[in-house]
């Protein structure tokens, strides 16, 4: 089996947000950020398509050993493992934030709630700014200030993400949105699995939006200047993700009628245009 092939093949495939942020990356770059995909997307898959939490766990304790495998040399007997370990060799990816992934998914096999933003915090540093760590390894950058901005947009993905997915991680016993902010405007759990969104629903979610963008503000605030040309990729991402917080807006916060998607030609035109705009900026490498 051509492991390489393998992950490329499920990356393409997923028709995600993040694979058009791909496609103007040098082949080497884009191999490894295809392994890294695959990766965290077979992880959460691993806890979503678990019949029980018995099982939910035992996948997940599968993909623990799997990557102790890859980190240290072992036999890893999964093609996306075997990907994954011989980028490992070229790209300087630090394994704790390879296993917070797993740690971040795994928080999902028994979901409780979260009071406040800080706790979500945790949750979404695990399960997004860590892959975001991960990824401006392969990207390449100068500046440490670069780890605060990959972060930062993490967190500000994550939070697009349970905003955008509110109703059908309800349906599934997940909710993530901080209990003291639902306290705050009056909305309650059956908001979120009603067909229609209610006043408080709508209050909220203008909130948290709001709170989304400061997030995606903060993190063009915080990437370095010289690193722009090496990651422009995650400025792709950002620019996709807050197209998504657009389309939320533009229908008035009503994300129960059915999930919020761009179209591909959309997410192409998006990560073209961000693509030759980061040309004029020199591209920078790893120290």
């Amino acid at each position: 089996m051509n492991e390489q092939a393998y992950v490329t093949r499920l990356t393409r495939a997923s028709g995600s947000n993040f694979y058009y942020s791909f496609l103007f990356l040098p082949k080497s770059q884009r191999e490894a950020i295809h392994a890294v995909y695959a990766f965290c997307r077979e992880v959460d898959d691993s806890v979503d398509g678990a019949a029980s939490p018995e099982e939910a766990s035992r996948r997940v304790d599968f993909w623990r050993d799997e990557l102790a495998a890859a980190c240290e040399g072992g036999a890893a007997g999964h093609p996306i493992a075997i990907s994954l370990a011989a980028h490992l060799k070229t790209h300087p990816i630090r394994r704790r934030d390879l296993e917070e992934i797993i740690e971040g998914v795994a928080m999902d096999i028994r979901p409780g709630r979260y009071r406040t933003f800080d706790e979500l915090r945790d949750y979404c540093h695990r399960v997004a700014s860590a892959v975001g760590l991960v990824c401006i390894e392969i990207f390449g950058y100068k500046d440490p200030a670069a780890r605060d901005y990959a972060v930062t947009l993490g967190l500000a993905f994550q939070l697009t993400n349970i905003l955008r997915d509110v109703r059908s991680d309800a349906e599934r016993g997940r909710v993530y949105l901080p209990l003291d902010d639902m306290a705050r405007f009056g909305c309650r759990e059956e908001d979120f699995r009603a067909k229609r969104p209610s006043a408080a629903f709508r209050e909220l979610m203008k909130f948290e939006t709001a709170r989304a963008r400061s997030l995606f503000a903060e993190a063009r605030r915080l990437l370095p200047e010289g690193d722009r040309g090496s990651l422009f990729a995650a400025e792709i991402m950002g620019a996709i993700y807050e197209a998504l917080l657009d389309k939320i807006e533009s229908r008035g916060y009503d994300v129960l009628a059915g999930k919020i998607r761009l179209s591909r030609p959309r997410k192409l035109l998006i990560a073209t245009r961000v693509y030759l705009r980061s040309r004029t900026v020199p591209a920078t490498t790893t120290a």
